[in-house]
């Protein structure tokens, strides 16, 4: 699974990287420890690429309350079509959800190690996501929320646990991004684990295993 990211790059920093045209909203400082159900990076296709900012944490559109969005964090890529809450996201509502980092938490060890992963180039990624717009049938608030699709590990993530978030590659990423629905045959190809030797791994302090911390230090390297 992935339950932690790091979004250290600006909104305008962002938009450049990815060519967006516009950004209807975006976080407002840097995230050394993003957490599920805080607001995290998106991009969707409203007749253009704009960056947004919705609630980590899917809330299917017939929900009765948003507390399902905190067990739907993360949707397997093998299984997300035949799945109620996210087959209907799949073919229609599909975004980009942007980072520079993601945590995992070794399981071999007592206690579990905090990892930390990125791109070795230190630029961000696009991660592949699903988006819902629900309405809170007691105030009518409209929240739109979104979930990470995961995958099998690479050979860097393999020693360190079984998922890792389907980060989408540039020739990947019109094709998901694309408005029109869009038949899961044809999206699964693009739901595998990505190149290993673009990214690095190392050992944090587990700081990072509380998020209220969300500091800098999460994202320092363990001296060996």
């Amino acid at each position: 699974m992935c339950g932690r990211v790091t979004v250290q790059t600006s909104a305008v920093e962002l938009a450049r990287e990815f060519a967006l045209t516009s950004v209807r909203a975006s976080i407002d400082r840097p995230r050394f420890n993003l957490a599920p159900t805080q607001l995290i990076p998106v991009v969707i296709n409203d007749g253009e690429r704009m960056l947004d900012a919705y609630r980590w944490g899917l809330i299917p559109s017939w929900a009765k309350d948003a507390s399902i969005g905190n067990k739907l964090i993360n949707a397997r890529g093998e299984t997300v079509s035949e799945k109620p809450s996210f087959r209907a996201a799949l073919r229609r509502r599909r975004c980009m959800v942007l980072v520079d980092g993601w945590y995992e938490w070794k399981q071999t060890t007592k206690p579990k190690t905090p990892f930390f992963f990125h791109r070795k180039d230190h630029k961000p990624f696009a991660l592949a996501g699903l988006w819902e717009e629900w309405t809170a049938p007691d105030t009518g608030e409209v929240v739109r929320s979104c979930t990470l699709i995961t995958t099998g590990p690479n050979a860097l993530m393999a020693p360190i646990h079984d998922r890792m978030p389907v980060i989408l590659p540039p020739g990947a990423q019109e094709m998901w991004l694309r408005s029109e629905p869009m038949e899961p045959s044809v999206l699964q190809p693009l739901l595998t684990p990505f190149a290993e030797e673009i990214l690095e791994a190392y050992e944090v302090a587990r700081v990072v295993n509380s998020p209220a911390n969300d500091v800098p230090d999460c994202v320092l390297r363990v001296a060996a």
